[in-house]
């Protein structure tokens, strides 16, 4: 693994960070970690990343030989952790950890992104039991603007497709909520009954549904970090 040490120091932490350290790379590393292989899949937990410089910071990744490049099925190219990148797991959580527990919570949810929330509400979906027939549960964030106010979770009996656009499903459970809200309560920084019983998220739809709907809800890997700041 070589690399060009713009630090010009010898030391093993300089070396890495030169691999790891540039910007946008982390979360790149995060997305593959949590299981993102595909080109869309991972830009679509970095929205905010160019498409161009999330291929330049691939094709680094690949060079250094943290990631390889295969072909997937139907043809198209998938990125793939090699042992040197799995080694990097216990450090990216790391960071997320540490930064769930010293990090301000008002400075991070200042940094509301509906496409990255809705992206990880589906990665940690758990549907269990699936349910016999489709389910459709809309995500409505009155506060987002109308590119991203609106969103689906479509449930499949092998599948869960995180949908944009109306995919012209009649709508089973509807969550309505203030970014914020939602945000707070995925990051474990407040409780989904004391939104719910505040208003400011509601859930409406058939009652053992919606029950089912709130257990099926996950919330971030780091949620249950204890916070050492308020």
């Amino acid at each position: 693994m070589e690399v060009t040490n713009l630090y010009g120091q010898f030391c093993p932490v300089s070396m890495a960070s030169e691999i790891i350290c540039t910007r946008w790379t982390p979360l790149v590393l995060r997305e593959l970690l949590c299981g993102s292989a595909r080109f869309n899949d991972i830009r679509r937990g970095v929205p905010k990343m160019s498409p161009t410089l999330l291929s330049k910071r691939l094709k680094e990744l690949e060079l250094a030989g943290v990631i390889r490049s295969v072909e997937g099925p139907g043809g198209k190219a998938e990125y793939r952790l090699t042992q040197a990148g799995e080694e990097l797991r216990p450090l990216i959580v790391g960071i997320g950890s540490w930064g769930q527990r010293w990090v301000e919570s008002r400075l991070s949810l200042r940094n509301l992104d509906p496409s990255l929330l809705m992206w990880d509400i589906r990665r940690n979906f758990e549907p269990v039991p699936r349910p016999a027939d489709r389910c459709t549960v809309q995500f409505q964030y009155h506060d987002a603007g109308d590119q991203l106010q609106d969103w689906w979770l479509v449930v499949e009996s092998d599948d869960i497709d995180l949908c944009k656009f109306d995919p012209g499903f009649d709508v089973d459970v509807l969550i309505a909520s203030d970014l914020r809200s939602m945000t707070a309560v995925w990051m474990g920084l407040a409780k989904l009954s004391e939104e719910l019983e505040s208003g400011r998220i509601t859930i409406d739809g058939a009652p053992t549904l919606t029950n089912q709907v709130q257990d099926w809800l996950k919330l971030s890997i780091f949620a249950n970090e204890p916070r050492k700041v308020s």
